[in-house]
C-alpha cells in the first residue's frame, strides 16, 4: 500500500444527541476524496474512535490540533480501532480516507464510523494528586513535555529520540506517554518500583534512568525527574 494524498479534503462536525457522548456516522468515500470529521475536546480527555470500512484499503487517522496533516494515530499501520487521551485543547479531526493505490483506481469504500469522547485522564489513571507546585504546561495534561532516549528492535541503544508527555501524581507515580518517530506509541505507569504498559515489562534503574523493555523489542530510557520532576 502507498501513503495518501489530502487532495480533496471535506469537514463536517461531529454532533452528539442530547446527553450522550459518543456518535455514529455513517459515510462513503471515492477515490481521493478525504472526509475529516471534526470535534472539540479537552486536554486529558479520552477519545475512542471505532473504524469499519467495506474496502480494506480505507483508514482514518487522527489529527490533534493545529495539524497540518501529522497525526496522533495512524489507522494504516496501527488498525481500525483507537482509544487514546487527548494532549491539548482543541479541535480535532478523525480523517477518513482511501490508500493512494486504492484511490488512483478511482475504488469507493462505505464505512461506519463511531467517535466518543469521556473522562479526563488524570483522574481516571488513579496516580494520585501531584503537588500543586507542579504545574501543567500549558493547554495540556502534562506536567511535562520533551524528548528521551529510545529505540527499537535490533537498533542500538538510545538510536532515536522519543516524544514524551508526563501526568505526574502522587510521589513516584507517573503516566507517562511516548511516540516513537513513526508513530508507534506506548503508555507507562511507574507506581513506585513498578512499571507496566502495554505487553510485557522489564525495568530497572541504574542511577537516575530507568531503562524500561517492552515485548523484548520496544527500549526507552526515562530519568527520574521525568516521572518525579526537577
Amino acid at each position: 500500500m502507498t501513503t495518501p494524498t489530502w487532495a480533496d479534503v471535506q469537514t463536517t462536525p461531529v454532533q452528539f444527541k442530547k446527553g450522550e457522548s459518543a456518535a455514529t456516522i455513517k459515510g462513503k468515500l471515492k477515490g481521493d476524496q478525504t472526509i475529516d470529521y471534526s470535534l472539540r475536546a479537552k486536554a486529558g480527555q479520552v477519545m475512542t474512535v471505532s473504524f469499519k470500512p467495506s474496502n480494506a484499503s480505507a483508514y482514518f487517522n487522527v489529527l490533534p490540533p493545529g495539524s497540518t496533516g501529522e497525526a496522533i494515530f495512524i489507522g494504516s499501520s496501527q488498525g481500525n480501532e483507537w482509544t487514546g487521551t487527548l494532549p491539548a485543547d482543541g479541535e480535532y479531526k478523525v480523517r477518513t480516507y482511501l490508500m493512494r493505490n486504492a484511490a488512483r483506481r478511482n475504488e469507493t469504500s462505505n464505512f461506519t464510523l463511531t467517535v466518543g469522547i469521556a473522562g479526563h485522564a488524570a483522574s481516571v489513571a488513579g496516580l494520585g494528586t501531584a503537588p500543586s507546585s507542579d504545574a501543567k504546561v500549558k493547554g495540556t495534561v502534562y506536567h511535562a513535555t520533551g524528548k528521551l532516549p529510545c529505540s527499537a528492535g535490533q537498533e542500538p541503544a538510545a538510536a532515536k529520540q522519543c516524544e514524551f508527555g508526563v501526568i505526574r501524581g502522587a510521589a513516584g507515580n507517573a503516566e507517562v506517554h511516548v511516540t516513537y518517530p513513526g508513530a508507534m506509541k506506548q503508555v507507562l505507569n511507574f507506581s513506585g518500583n513498578t512499571v507496566t504498559g502495554d505487553g510485557r515489562v522489564k525495568a530497572s534503574k541504574t542511577g537516575d534512568i530507568w531503562s524500561v523493555e517492552i515485548n523484548e523489542y520496544e527500549h526507552y530510557q526515562i530519568p527520574e525527574a521525568v516521572i518525579s520532576g526537577g
